[in-house]
């Protein structure tokens, strides 16, 4: 069932003034609670299919006095449409979500060209999303574990056309880049991902693709590791969330 869109004024909400003398996060040391002088009203809206989740993210959005929560979405393709109707200038979007995922929604968003930010704001760290994310055309990747105020400075950063990444993450996905981790999925490997995803065992694959059982193994391996994924099902479900597999292949 699709939830019915919720939208509000900052002039419904009682705000919590709070205003720290000194606020360490990973892009610097400043009161984020207080914007810069004569900052615009940044608007925002609000995805991620858990209400009370959202609420929570909402309290601390507008405690900052430039931001304004304008609207929320409970799933994807909520989200798309209330990007399409209120002209937010940040989305902040949870990675997973009911009919669409957040990345598929960046993605839709900049194919649409339409002129908005986009923050994910998510529970996993997992580099092939944050990679996944940024190729989509994401402004910025934030994890749910961190400050208010570094989430906060991510959405003035997108809207401001500046990456909002903190250090840690940006961090890994150089490190990855410098080892050459995470490599892309081989045909060989989206093959065999596809069958598994259709229930296919181990031998069924070898049988279908006229190899070997063992390099059956060896191939889902490979893929385990370049997915960070440690079953058939998990590697699956995170190839469907990255775009590699169609959604179909996991829909009744």
């Amino acid at each position: 069932m699709v939830r019915a869109a919720i939208f509000f004024s900052r002039a419904s909400h009682s705000k919590i003034q709070i205003r720290p003398d000194n606020i360490e996060n990973d892009y610097t040391i400043i009161n984020t609670m207080t914007p810069p002088k004569d900052s615009p009203l940044i608007r925002v809206l609000l995805a991620d299919d858990h209400q009370v989740v959202r609420a929570g993210i909402r309290q601390f959005l507008e405690q900052a006095p430039d931001l304004a929560v304008i609207a929320e979405a409970g799933n994807g393709r909520e989200a798309l449409s209330l990007i399409e109707q209120t002209h937010p200038d940040v989305a902040v979007l949870d990675v997973q979500m009911p009919l669409m995922s957040g990345i598929d929604v960046v993605r839709r968003a900049r194919e649409l060209k339409l002129p908005v930010g986009l923050l994910i704001l998510t529970a996993f760290d997992d580099e092939p999303y944050l990679r996944a994310a940024l190729q989509a055309g994401a402004g910025g990747y934030v994890l749910k574990t961190a400050e208010p105020q570094e989430i906060i400075q991510a959405v003035r950063d997108v809207f401001h056309g500046r990456q909002a990444l903190s250090a840690a993450l940006a961090a890994r996905l150089e490190a990855a880049s410098d080892t050459g981790g995470s490599a892309a999925v081989s045909e060989r490997e989206l093959q065999i991902l596809t069958l598994t995803a259709k229930g296919f065992t181990n031998k069924a694959i070898a049988v279908q693709l006229g190899i070997s059982d063992r390099t059956v193994q060896n191939h889902l391996a490979h893929i385990f590791a370049k997915l960070q994924a440690e079953s058939r099902t998990e590697a699956v479900m995170r190839a469907v969330s990255l775009n590699l597999l169609p959604r179909y292949l996991i829909e009744d």
